[in-house]
């Protein structure tokens, strides 16, 4: 078997007078297509995905992208499925979005979009300025969210933010105020903290839409060594502890085990 296969999206649309065609068809749309791709195939797994190749073909504007054979057949069924269902709710949400990208494509240039795989030419799907393949907003709900990481970058000139790398979900862009940065008395970077935040999150898959994130509180995962906090604990725990013999307790605490 061929250890690659190929996504078409053909675009059918009129420029003025002429048929659509690769001579007609501008640059912009051609960037924004291929904005699009790596979502769609790809949506989780960027660092280390197959390689993507790129043809514009006539027919009136074929856009053919070949890749591995594994991920083709994984969108083929992501497409019979989404045909089935009229939605893209179930979709991962840089898929979700690619797809919306198309149809808002569609709705402002009036296009017909037919999308197939080399894998499965009978599965077509069709987006077009009468179709409506958006999300249900309602599935989206603002939640309070916690997340841990190394702040990497703070400030800004318009969009005041700080990005913290995180093991599970990589590098996060969360949307602060310029005052509380100004606030801290301490340089921020490169230094491990925990993230209050409020942002989108789906109800039904539990994911988070990464683009919705805004600080609610920075904690400090790694406070100063404060001499007196400790010794008022050591007191603390010397009450406690009063009048017990350790080692009688630990061999209450035993039993008959033989440690």
């Amino acid at each position: 078997m061929d250890k690659f296969g190929h996504i078409e999206i053909r675009v059918l649309g009129n420029k003025g007078n002429l048929k659509l065609s690769p001579d007609n068809y501008d640059v912009k749309e051609i960037v924004s297509m291929l904005q699009n791709i790596e979502d769609l195939l790809y949506p989780t797994n960027k660092k280390n995905r197959p390689l993507i190749t790129y043809d514009l073909q006539e027919g009136s504007v074929k856009h053919i992208f070949k890749t591995s054979i594994q991920a083709i057949i994984g969108f083929s069924a992501i497409l019979a499925q989404i045909q089935k269902s009229n939605s893209i709710d179930f979709l991962e949400l840089k898929t979700a979005q690619a797809i919306e990208n198309i149809q808002n494509f569609s709705y402002q240039k009036n296009y017909d979009f037919e999308i197939k795989s080399s894998v499965d030419n009978e599965t077509v799907l069709n987006i077009n300025p009468s179709s409506k393949f958006l999300r249900t907003e309602n599935i989206w709900v603002d939640a309070e969210l916690y997340f841990y990481g190394t702040l990497t970058n703070a400030g800004g000139k318009s969009s005041i933010n700080i990005h913290l790398d995180t093991d599970e979900f990589g590098s996060l862009t969360i949307d602060t105020k310029k005052d509380f940065l100004m606030e801290q008395e301490e340089n921020l970077l490169y230094k491990k903290y925990g993230i209050r935040a409020i942002g989108k999150q789906n109800i039904e898959t539990g994911e988070i839409d990464k683009k919705t994130l805004k600080l609610l509180e920075l904690i400090d995962f790694a406070p100063k060594y404060d001499d007196a906090y400790l010794n008022s604990l050591i007191k603390k725990a010397k009450a406690n502890w009063k009048g017990i013999n350790p080692d009688e307790w630990l061999n209450e605490m035993r039993g008959d085990y033989d440690a």
